[in-house]
């Protein structure tokens, strides 16, 4: 064999020995190549917590936020998504700002504690114990406008009643500050908002005799009643000597 034939054999046996190095390269790469997986997260919206909200406050848009959260950290249960869901209702405790809202952290207007929240300033609650007759026969309902009415008894057979008092907002019926439906419910005990001397003239017309409510009409208004003075008729002084008297003068 000639030393070009040997040469050429030899550069051969390189050139397949880099190609079995190349291949084996190639294929060991690919073994131990790291798999990318992408995860899809799923988001929804939930309520947020957008500003401190101290307990008893009724909540407003300016408190709230959407922002998505995982699904798998959601709860159908206890989150809301929307704002109208919430806007209205009432803090029952603290909120903190960037927290989850959840549904046990808020409550109707009047619903347990939060009923302090929706007695005006100047009003006060008093609860009075009432019958299924003196409860307007089951149709009184949170709401409603009642004057409240005393009758007393002037012995055996005679009795006297009056108006104590008139256009008195109920606030909670048998300690329930809302109703699902219009329908009659007997009660034990109405919730009534008075100013403080209308509670005082309440609980005197309770224990003077028996309270009766009367339900009204929640358009109809009072007309003021006109004040009147008194206007003593024209007098004329007459003296005579020392001594002076005054004769009222008629038509």
């Amino acid at each position: 064999m000639s030393r070009s034939q040997v040469f050429l054999l030899m550069m051969f046996s390189l050139a397949l020995g880099l190609a079995a190095v190349f291949f084996a390269k190639q294929w060991m790469d690919d073994q131990i190549k790291p798999e990318v997986v992408t995860e899809v997260v799923e988001r929804e919206p939930v309520v947020f917590v957008e500003q401190d909200i101290p307990a008893g406050t009724v909540i407003e848009a300016k408190h709230l936020s959407i922002k998505l959260l995982e699904k798998d950290w959601k709860s159908d249960e206890h989150h809301f998504v929307t704002l109208e869901e919430v806007i209205g209702k009432v803090a029952n405790s603290p909120l903190y700002q960037g927290e989850i809202l959840h549904n046990y952290r808020i409550a109707l207007p009047g619903e347990g504690s939060t009923l302090a929240s929706v007695i005006a300033e100047d009003k006060r609650a008093i609860t009075i114990r009432v019958n299924d007759v003196i409860g307007v026969a089951g149709f009184l309902l949170p709401g409603n406008k009642v004057d409240v009415m005393n009758t007393v008894k002037q012995g055996k057979t005679r009795a006297r009643t009056s108006t104590v008092l008139k256009n008195i907002k109920v606030l909670a019926v048998d300690q329930t500050a809302r109703t699902k439906d219009n329908k009659p419910v007997i009660v034990r005990a109405v919730t009534l908002e008075v100013t403080p001397k209308e509670a005082e003239k309440l609980l005197t017309a309770k224990s003077s005799g028996e309270i009766q409510l009367a339900l009204r009409n929640p358009q109809q208004q009072d007309k003021p009643i006109a004040k009147t003075r008194y206007v003593a008729p024209p007098s004329v002084t007459i003296i005579k000597g020392t001594q002076s008297s005054n004769i009222r003068v008629r038509d």
